[in-house]
């Protein structure tokens, strides 16, 4: 019985690891920060369906995404900046219980940065919908950044 509890305590830390994805980005940190804090730099390469966003701690918005049949009301709400470094906020979903924290870190200087992006909260939404599993998490903010290096290096 006792194994059993630890084995159970150990999956759960091992779901709280936080997910961290990290580029370098051959660009300067202001093209960078305004590539992930302006919205009409924001629809380019990251959520096209995103009606407005502010770099102000308390700024929220939401928007839709729809995928596979299932809808994703995104809620988000800027909890912490640091200028041009830093930039946090939390997500959550209308339909889906479970509150998430996406934090983009940028550090560098003018000929090149490193752009980590650190989510955690992933465990405390639903563990039996696909979108919600660490892979998919991954998966996802891979191609975020992907996507973000590929616009602020063209």
């Amino acid at each position: 019985m006792i194994s059993s509890v630890i084995g159970i305590k150990n999956d759960s830390l091992m779901n709280r690891k936080p997910i961290v994805v990290s580029r370098n980005i051959n660009a300067p940190i202001q093209k960078i920060w305004d590539a992930i804090t302006l919205p009409s730099e924001m629809k380019q390469w990251y959520f096209t369906d995103i009606p407005d966003f502010q770099a102000k701690i308390g700024f929220s918005t939401s928007f839709i995404i729809r995928n596979e049949g299932k809808t994703f009301t995104h809620q988000w709400e800027v909890t912490e900046i640091t200028d041009k470094k830093s930039i946090t906020y939390s997500w959550q979903y209308a339909e889906y219980a479970g509150l998430s924290y996406s934090q983009f870190t940028i550090e560098g200087n003018e000929q090149g940065s490193d752009l980590s992006v650190i989510c955690t909260g992933l465990e405390s939404f639903p563990s039996d919908i696909p979108e919600f599993e660490r892979e998919s998490c991954e998966g996802g903010w891979n191609y975020f950044l992907n996507r973000l290096k590929e616009y602020c290096e063209k």
